[in-house]
């Protein structure tokens, strides 16, 4: 049976205003192949490096009083797990050798914009980015090791060590977001927040994509 929009917790409802674009993201064709096994490891390591861009901006935010406990959690950060397998990974210098594409730059940009005060915007993106490498992110860590033969030392992104159980993290954290009690006016900045946080994903992904499509055009075999 169906629960009323109005007996529905605020992530409920915030996964459900979300789910067109959280799909859409996810069906970008550059992600499909990835986690088909139809490229490289050199490619998963470009994409990496794009998001430690993102995680770098994202983690750059000074805590603020009031804020809600989840904002400030140790056990979530990922830029410097992200730089070790990048390090393992062989891009010891990923600055130099995987510089940020234009989508991803954009995407740093807004997230730098937002005031370290709004914790509706800030929330949208902790709650894309974590909640997303609590669900999906492990299910690509298995992928890529399983197709490009990536290692331990080159998955730690994937490893929350100081979680014992994603599953009731999860909950948690859902449950700590239906308490915040923001007004309705926030709640739209929320959803409306986590909408864009998708879509700034999502055109990474596409650039991604042309950016691969280029690298196997630079790579092909002349006359081939």
């Amino acid at each position: 049976m169906d629960v009323p929009e109005q007996d529905k917790g605020l992530a409920a409802r915030l996964r459900e205003a979300t789910a067109a674009e959280h799909k859409d993201t996810e069906s970008r064709s550059f992600i499909s192949q990835l986690m088909g096994g139809e490229l490289s490891l050199d490619a998963y390591t470009i994409y990496l490096a794009q998001y430690a861009y993102v995680y770098r901006a994202l983690e750059s935010r000074a805590p603020q009083p009031g804020d809600p406990a989840i904002l400030s959690d140790p056990a979530l950060p990922r830029f410097a797990s992200i730089v070790s397998d990048l390090e393992h990974l062989g891009a010891t210098d990923w600055e130099r050798s995987h510089p940020a594409l234009k989508a991803t730059q954009a995407y740093v940009d807004h997230l730098e914009s937002i005031e370290d005060s709004d914790v509706p915007r800030y929330l949208a993106h902790h709650y894309t980015r974590y909640l997303g490498d609590l669900s999906g992110g492990q299910a690509i860590a298995k992928l890529v090791a399983r197709h490009y033969g990536a290692s331990d030392d080159q998955l730690a992104f994937y490893r929350f060590e100081l979680i014992s159980s994603a599953a009731r993290y999860k909950r948690s954290y859902r449950e700590q977001v239906d308490s915040l009690g923001f007004a309705d006016e926030q709640e739209q900045t929320l959803f409306a927040e986590a909408k864009l946080a998708f879509g700034l994903n999502g055109e990474m992904f596409s650039e991604l994509g042309e950016t691969e499509s280029g690298r196997s055009v630079g790579t092909t075999t002349p006359g081939a």
